[in-house]
């Protein structure tokens, strides 16, 4: 069967709704399209179709083979010409006949848009997970989605065509046609089936008219299951706020550690070394030698730099709750235990665990640790699942570990995995050359804290402060300095203002226990703290010859004398 070739004349909004009804016509073949307007959407239309397109309509609609004239300008002069060129084989449509085509085949146009429209709602409606059913205002079921055969295992030919009221009359969609509103957050059972659901139904409504309604409904399982979801999302975002509270990162660095003496520099090579490394370390020192700064310092030296620095004062934490606070608990797993816990091995997953007092853990907490240190793994307290950390610990001690290891209270294998490198940190006793060097840093550091303008201690002062023993080492230092710069009200601290913090020269006979020091290494001292203070500048040689109630030359002098 031959096509009936056609040309259209008039491409605006009337001939362009002709062109795309035409064009789906499989015996219709659109020879060609004219408009004096080649930018007109019927023009538009034809040009990516390919079809030839014209401002010069006579010349088109004189073409011998068209079979059909659409005239869509509903110009008179136009459709005068059009009958005068036309071959009389071909038939035109002029106005009365051509508006009357043009709204036939506009509502046409219109309807296959609603069927496209309804085809793409109905692979929604078929593609979501949610079960939905639609009645008509009488209850007559019209449509189910496959998920509403999956939720209720009833197939489709045993639903639609049914009534709701007969069905499931109980249902949020049958309350919705009866009550004619929203049914939200509604239980039941679906009928015919015992699948349990949260339903939500709603009227439909043309022109303010009730048509039906819809019901989206899930089964009670599936709610279970995300509110099992949210719990656990719940807890993991309480851990990780609970996390970044107690991670603060390490705060201080090997320059942050003060000292020029030859035992000083030894420990912090030794601390450096160690920290290249990722074998435990073992701090041993007295207290108040700087144990933790240390481990800061060697966190921030090491790979682990950019990860948690987390620490635990094992003395500071009572026995019972220390396991908890190290490996974390689960939910329920002893009185107080309302929710899941994660430990501080947990929270320094990658970066460096610190435990000060090592030596104060129970030999059952000992045991936890050596397969940490051994397996990398540990479990929580109430948990059976094994978990994995990778952790580089750090541990400190001011108590003799091969005591407690010969009396039975340190197991002998944890000593020597924690012992794999072993830093000794001095007491200030047998560094007393670096204590002018502390005193100028803790003044420095204090005048920032307490807003205060103090430049140094006085020398006789400063021999006070080097003759004494310091039981508490360099945080006694410290305590005394604050304490003493608390009151000051000049720029320098004298020995009267120190005198009451030190404990040995409350009295002569305290001061009988002092260690005796020679007098040249005293002034060998006095001159180095001098020097530090007012630099090596001549104004500031100046500055620290009366200081020291010298003159020039003689310190000079004593500078040869100590430098030979």
């Amino acid at each position: 069967m031959s096509k009936i070739k056609v040309v259209i004349v008039g491409a605006g909004v009337g001939g362009s709704s002709v062109y795309r009804v035409l064009r789906e016509i499989d015996n219709v073949q659109i020879i060609g399209v004219a408009d004096r307007n080649l930018a007109a959407p019927g023009i538009t239309l034809a040009r990516k179709d390919k079809i030839y397109v014209t401002e010069n309509y006579q010349e088109l609609v004189a073409r011998p083979e068209i079979d059909v004239i659409i005239e869509a300008t509903a110009d008179v002069e136009v459709q005068r010409n059009i009958h005068r060129l036309k071959h009389l084989g071909a038939a035109v449509m002029e106005a009365l006949a051509g508006n009357l085509l043009m709204v036939i085949l506009q509502a046409k146009e219109e309807l296959l848009e609603v069927k496209k429209l309804k085809s793409e709602l109905w692979a929604i409606l078929n593609s979501m997970q949610e079960a939905i059913e639609v009645a008509n205002n009488t209850g007559l079921i019209k449509y189910v989605n496959p998920s509403f055969t999956r939720v209720t295992g009833i197939p489709e030919a045993q639903r639609v065509g049914k009534n709701i009221f007969e069905v499931s009359p109980h249902g949020a969609l049958a309350q919705s046609l009866v009550k004619q509103k929203a049914v939200v957050g509604y239980r039941s059972k679906v009928g015919g089936s015992g699948a349990e659901v949260i339903a939500n139904a709603a009227p439909i409504l043309v022109d303010g008219e009730m048509e039906g309604a819809v019901v989206v409904f899930q089964p009670i399982t599936d709610i279970l299951k995300l509110m099992d979801e949210l719990q656990k999302s719940t807890t993991i975002i309480e851990n990780l706020y609970a996390k970044i509270d107690q991670i603060t990162g390490s705060k201080y660095t090997f320059d942050d550690l003060t000292g020029t003496s030859k035992v000083f520099v030894y420990t912090v090579e030794m601390a450096k070394r160690a920290a290249k490394s990722d074998f435990p370390v073992l701090l041993v020192g007295e207290s108040g030698t700087g144990k933790e700064l240390y481990a800061h310092a060697i966190h921030q030296a090491s790979q682990r730099r950019g990860k948690a620095f987390i620490k635990i004062g094992c003395a500071s934490v009572p026995e019972e709750l220390l396991e908890s606070e190290l490996f974390g608990h689960e939910k329920g797993s002893f009185t107080g235990a309302v929710k899941t816990k994660l430990g501080k091995v947990e929270l320094s997953n990658g970066g460096t665990l610190f435990l000060d007092e090592i030596g104060e853990m129970n030999p059952y907490l000992q045991g936890k640790l050596v397969r940490l240190l051994r397996e990398r793994e540990f479990e929580r307290v109430g948990g059976t699942e094994t978990l994995l950390a990778d952790v580089r610990l750090i541990t400190a001690t001011s108590m003799d570990l091969k005591s407690l290891v010969r009396k039975g209270r340190f197991l002998e294998e944890l000593y020597f995995l924690l012992n794999m490198i072993e830093v000794n940190l001095p007491p200030l006793r047998q560094r007393r050359e670096d204590i002018p060097v502390l005193v100028d840093h803790f003044i420095g550091k204090l005048n920032r804290k307490l807003g205060k303008k103090v430049r140094c201690v006085a020398p006789d002062a400063l021999q006070l402060l080097s003759g004494y023993d310091w039981p508490g080492n360099i945080r006694e230092l410290e305590n005394v300095i604050e304490r003493a710069m608390v009151t000051v009200g000049g720029d320098v601290i004298i020995q009267q203002q120190l005198a009451p913090y030190i404990g040995q020269f409350n009295s002569i006979a305290a001061t009988q226990n002092t260690e005796i020091m020679p007098l040249d290494k005293m002034e060998q001292m006095m001159l180095k703290a001098a020097l530090a203070r007012y630099g090596e500048t001549l104004e500031g040689k100046k500055k620290a010859a009366d200081a020291l109630n010298i003159s020039l030359a003689t310190l000079y002098n004593k500078l040869k004398k100590f430098r030979a």
